[in-house]
């Protein structure tokens, strides 16, 4: 993190204040719960509850477990969705305080003034809309911490999932209709960057938290535990895939070359923010080469002590390894500000055929290294297993 501290000395750049840094990341944190582990509950969790008939108990345990996380997904939405609420008016306030911001009165003034002259809606009102959303989204969560809720929790994930995704997708209706093709793409894969960000680290935090319960599981989890594992790299994979074209489309947005990565303010927060994302790749690379083709040889010899050991404690180590680089990252989201191309008096970006082609060659070639990944990963669970982990 000392590159965020050497970027407020490049010139050009100013480092956000504590309190916008504080807000946004803790935004991303509240779609981060509530996007990523309603997805990650549709795609991972209850299909493996479906097709688990005979672990009714091991899935009782954690699908109550799975409402609570939700739930306290849901707080951390509300509280860190007015607070993001807050910093907007702050920010759109002349000089406006951040604990002024805070009040209601200044909230709703900011939500209710008139549009931009040009613009087709306020930008107040599309936060209005966002923030009933948001709201609704929260009490659906939150609702969870009922034991009558809770009986219900597949229907109130299924409202609440396209609520979530709603909540960041609200915020890219522009105000004034964008002019350039490249315009309305920065938008596209803005989102897109967010919300398969959000999906890859809530799922994280959401299997991890779900892990914790493995002293109430039975000695026969391993199986069930290794088929979510098994789900949620598929999820992860594409989320990988979204997060690295979308994020190669905003890098040459605003760097303009490979110096302005260390020689301005946004060049810096963003190799930091690489480097990270990085780790976080290799972790997963970790998982699919060495502990999936384990944990597939291990429930194939039907070693029930080692699967559970390698599926309920050394897979989640891994994990909170990556939901700590996953949480860095959103800590250095904040300091992503202005364009490296704006401080380097380097022209805007210009896009051409030549570059989309590249774009479009760049993702196929992503693609077929995932896919070779798979088939990688699936060879290696075919081998004759060596050794297996010691049960714990």
């Amino acid at each position: 993190m000392s590159a965020l501290l050497l970027a407020q000395d490049t010139a050009g750049y100013t480092l956000p204040t504590t309190w916008r840094a504080v807000t946004k990341t803790g935004y991303f944190i509240g779609l981060t719960g509530s996007i990523g582990g309603l997805v990650t509950f549709a795609a991972t969790v209850r299909p493996t509850f479906r097709s688990s008939p005979d672990a009714s108990d091991d899935v009782a345990v954690l699908r109550h477990r799975s409402a609570i996380c939700l739930a306290w997904s849901g707080v951390v939405l509300l509280v860190t969705g007015y607070l993001q609420l807050a910093a907007r008016v702050a920010r759109a306030g002349t000089g406006m305080p951040f604990g002024d911001a805070l009040a209601p009165e200044h909230i709703w003034q900011f939500l209710r003034a008139p549009a931009d002259k040009g613009a087709w809606i306020a930008q107040g009102t599309i936060f209005l809309v966002q923030n009933l959303v948001l709201l609704v989204t929260a009490a659906s969560l939150t609702a969870l911490f009922a034991r009558s809720a809770r009986r219900h929790l597949e229907p109130i994930a299924r409202t609440a999932l396209p609520l979530a995704l709603a909540v960041t997708l609200i915020t890219a209706v522009p105000a004034i209709a964008p002019q350039t093709a490249d315009a309305l793409l920065d938008l596209v894969f803005t989102q897109i960057h967010i919300i398969s960000g959000t999906v890859w680290l809530g799922g994280l935090v959401l299997l991890s938290v779900l892990a914790g319960a493995r002293r109430r599981l039975g000695p026969d989890a391993g199986v069930l535990w290794a088929d979510m594992w098994r789900r949620f790299s598929l999820v992860a994979m594409i989320c990988v895939a979204a997060v690295v074209v979308s994020g190669l489309w905003m890098s040459w947005e605003h760097v303009g070359g490979i110096s302005q990565l260390w020689s301005t303010g946004y060049g810096l927060a963003l190799l930091v923010k690489i480097v990270l994302v990085l780790g976080l790749v290799l972790a997963g690379a970790f998982n699919q080469f060495w502990l999936m083709p384990r944990m597939v040889q291990a429930r194939r010899a039907g070693e029930s002590a080692s699967l559970f050991h390698l599926t309920l404690r050394h897979f989640p180590k891994v994990v909170w390894s990556e939901v700590a680089l996953g949480l860095a990252v959103l800590v250095v989201v904040p300091f992503l500000t202005g364009s490296a191309r704006t401080e380097a008096g380097s022209p805007q970006a210009e896009p051409s055929a030549g570059v989309f082609a590249a774009g479009a060659t760049l993702a196929l070639a992503l693609a077929a290294s995932l896919y070779a990944t798979a088939k990688a990963s699936e060879a290696l669970s075919r081998r004759p297993a060596t050794t297996t982990a010691d049960p714990v």
